[in-house]
């Protein structure tokens, strides 16, 4: 498909945010599950509901387009989701406070990338003057935000301690 103008790139970016957030929902899942800090496990299981909501939002924003939100797939999640699993996963760590360290980061980094595309969206919905898409868009990034303040938290509250 050729992005002739905004809603074309608008359009698109919804698609390939809504395989971001499907692969990052699986890696999340998958953190979860290693993760040893009862807080950490409780965040990382919120967060993999927090992407639920978020890709069922963006599946209803493509439904009102006539969009297929399975039209793109996410390469850029998919190279985070690559070091998430190699790094908190695989890897060989001789302490559990350090590995949920690791999950923390691998974490954040894949929760960045989903700001920065609910922001552009956001932007997009705006200046399309798509104002309840943007006041949805502005929901979702606004919970993605509470999701990396909520791992900084635990992070500098215990985890960084012990993994120290």
């Amino acid at each position: 498909m050729a992005l002739n103008d905004l809603k074309d790139v608008y359009h698109d970016q919804l698609q390939d945010l809504y395989s971001a957030c499907k692969q990052s929902m699986a890696a999340t899942t998958e953190l979860g599950r290693a993760a040893t800090d009862d807080e950490l496990k409780r965040a990382l299981n919120d967060g993999v509901q927090g992407i639920a909501d978020g890709m069922e939002k963006l599946s209803e924003l493509c439904n009102d387009h006539g969009i297929d939100p399975n039209g793109e797939h996410c390469k850029g999640m998919e190279g985070l989701v690559k070091e998430a699993r190699a790094h908190g996963l695989e890897e060989d760590f001789g302490d559990d406070a350090a590995r949920d360290a690791m999950i923390i980061t691998q974490y954040q980094r894949m929760a960045h990338y989903a700001i920065a595309g609910y922001g552009c969206l956001r932007a997009f919905a705006n200046r399309l003057e798509l104002d309840g898409d943007g006041a949805v868009l502005t929901d979702c990034l606004d919970a993605c935000y509470d999701g990396d303040r909520r791992m900084t938290d635990i992070a500098t509250g215990s985890i960084n301690r012990a993994a120290a």
